[in-house]
């Protein structure tokens, strides 16, 4: 009796893993928590406090449409290092990540289901990454622009990198005419 006892407590317990690897290969944690977190998290901006941030409107589009990338939009005029320019798309990239993480956590979601798509473009100017970044707003296509702080290679407060991310073809919208660095 013994035995059959501990067999069956055994496939019980294949059952429940079995079963919870199902449902978390369907429902991630990951995406439960984040979802979770935007609706229960009050965002506070430090200039305009006890004010909600709402959640993007490229949050919308993530429901309905599949190819989302990220493109890093990187000033060729700065004339950076390899290593200065990989350093400077990280921080665009998490900048841009950390922004969307509780206004936009479905688009990172589908970006991250589309592989982390992620290509590096080149800009002869900081005005014309301007003037993509209001291209982007126009669209209402998330970015963020890093600021260096000059201890290295650069002057301070030089933009460097511009990171959007939305959908690939609004992406390529804004900026499909660069070329690859």
């Amino acid at each position: 009796m013994m035995d059959m006892s501990w067999l069956s407590s055994i496939i019980v317990g294949a059952g429940c893993l079995a079963l919870g690897y199902i449902i978390g290969a369907r429902h991630p944690a990951r995406i439960f928590f984040l979802g979770r977190l935007a609706k229960d998290t009050t965002i506070v901006d430090a200039n305009k406090k006890n004010q909600i941030k709402q959640p993007l409107e490229i949050e919308k589009l993530a429901e309905i449409i599949e190819d989302f990338k990220m493109v890093l939009v990187v000033r060729n005029d700065l004339k950076m290092g390899k290593g200065k320019i990989a350093a400077q798309c990280s921080h665009a990239t998490l900048g841009l990540y950390k922004k969307l993480l509780h206004r936009a956590p479905k688009s990172l979601n589908r970006w991250e289901m589309c592989g982390q798509v992620k290509v590096v473009v080149k800009i002869e100017s900081e005005d014309d990454m301007l003037v993509l970044q209001e291209r982007a707003k126009s669209l209402n296509i998330p970015t963020h622009i890093t600021i260096d702080a000059g201890r290295t290679q650069i002057a301070p407060n030089s933009r460097t990198v511009m990171a959007v991310i939305g959908p690939a073809d609004m992406v390529d919208d804004v900026t499909g005419g660069l070329k690859l660095l």
